[in-house]
């Protein structure tokens, strides 16, 4: 769950295609899950070491087939901006393209960060892609920009940053729009309509504090944490949010997902040789120096002073990293604190092989029905040569 900070830009890279990760073997001999919440993706369409946009646009469509296939709910795509290392920039266009090369799994944004957008575009987007992939769209809204101040300044065309207090007034806007409706007679929108009009999508809050928390408790929807980069905040945000509940239309209970940073691979030591690079990345980041995501030849060799290391390794504390049973722990724990209705989890790692298997071990040790395939009924762009 992205875009409600500047340092979830730095954890997120990959590199579409590379060796083939191998046949999976089965785990369930090794690990059973103790409880079971659906499992869903969150993809920033990362763009590594030696590789292009254009590998990491066509990884991303092959990772959405594999995702499906293994059973996970949800494929979220990241806004962010300005960041070399992530091509998930353009949102809307990438959620059809996913939902293209698919044929069930839900496809959505996590997020769209609103102050970017005015919210009558937004409803347009939406709307679109709601009349294309009819009840597989969901729409994730955050409140941050999901970049720098400039960039945010020159997304908006203004010389001024929306205050935090735009925000419930932006959202409004924005499920007017979405259902159709008409604002007050005084409202200077007054007769201004989206179309196309489509069913609304559903729409989730997106957070990594507690105003999203309580805003989205108080307007009765579902709500998505980012524990990945923000998990001192998890468990104070997710109270504030079920006390904060209230019943909605088409929701009487509050439905929390969590994101989390995952990387498994067979055993620990493989598992955190490809998960360094993140520190790495997240290094670069915030020394200013924003760049393609590292690869573990990179980390590796790179020489860290005690102060890097120490801020690197406190930076990903939260994640999970490790063998199946290692990362079993960790979701086990995490949905024992958090009492999360969904996990969603992000994997960071520089080959697309790797970042494959790595959902294919957790698909199995989450104990998720595989899908039988199905044609989708749309070809993506590019799909010919991304096949």
């Amino acid at each position: 769950m992205t875009g409600t900070g500047s340092d979830v830009a730095g954890t997120g890279s990959d590199v579409a295609g590379g060796e083939d990760s191998g046949p999976a073997t089965s785990l369930h001999h090794v690990v059973k899950p103790t409880r079971s919440v659906p499992l869903s993706v969150l993809d920033l369409v990362p763009v590594g070491t030696g590789t292009t946009p254009t590998d990491a646009v066509r990884g991303s469509l092959d990772l959405a087939r594999h995702a499906e296939r293994l059973g996970f709910t949800r494929y979220w795509l990241a806004e962010h901006h300005g960041m070399p290392g992530i091509a998930s920039s353009a949102t809307s266009i990438l959620i059809g393209q996913v939902a293209a090369a698919t044929s069930t799994i839900r496809v959505g944004s996590g997020g769209v960060m609103l102050p970017n957008h005015a919210p009558l575009a937004v409803a347009e987007q939406f709307g679109t892609l709601g009349a294309l992939f009819p009840g597989r769209i969901d729409l994730g809204i955050g409140r941050a920009p999901g970049t720098d101040p400039a960039t945010a300044r020159a997304l908006r065309r203004t010389a001024g940053l929306l205050a935090v207090d735009d925000f419930p007034e932006q959202l409004a806007e924005l499920t007017t729009f979405l259902a159709g409706g008409d604002f007050a007679a005084d409202h200077p929108m007054r007769g201004v309509h989206a179309f196309p009009q489509s069913p609304a999508p559903p729409i989730w809050l997106l957070g990594s504090s507690g105003y999203s928390a309580q805003v989205a408790g108080m307007l009765g929807l579902p709500f998505a944490f980012a524990h990945h980069f923000s998990s001192a905040n998890t468990v104070p945000a997710l109270d504030l949010y079920r006390r904060s509940f209230r019943p909605s239309p088409g929701r009487e209970h509050p439905y929390a997902i969590v994101a989390t940073a995952v990387v498994c691979a067979e055993d620990d030591e493989r598992a955190e040789w490809l998960a360094a690079p993140v520190r790495l990345a997240m290094l670069r980041i915030r020394g200013g120096r924003p760049g393609v995501f590292p690869s573990p030849e990179e980390a590796a060799a790179h020489s860290w002073t005690p102060q890097e290391r120490a801020a690197a390794e406190n930076a990903t504390a939260s994640h999970i990293v490790g063998s199946p049973s290692t990362v079993r722990a960790g979701i086990d724990a995490l949905l024992d604190v958090t009492g999360a209705d969904e996990i969603m989890i992000t994997t960071n790692v520089h080959r697309l092989a790797d970042r494959i298997r790595s959902y294919e071990l957790v698909a199995e040790l989450g104990g998720l029905t595989p899908a039988d395939p199905v044609a989708p009924a749309f070809a993506p762009v590019g799909a010919s040569r991304s096949q």
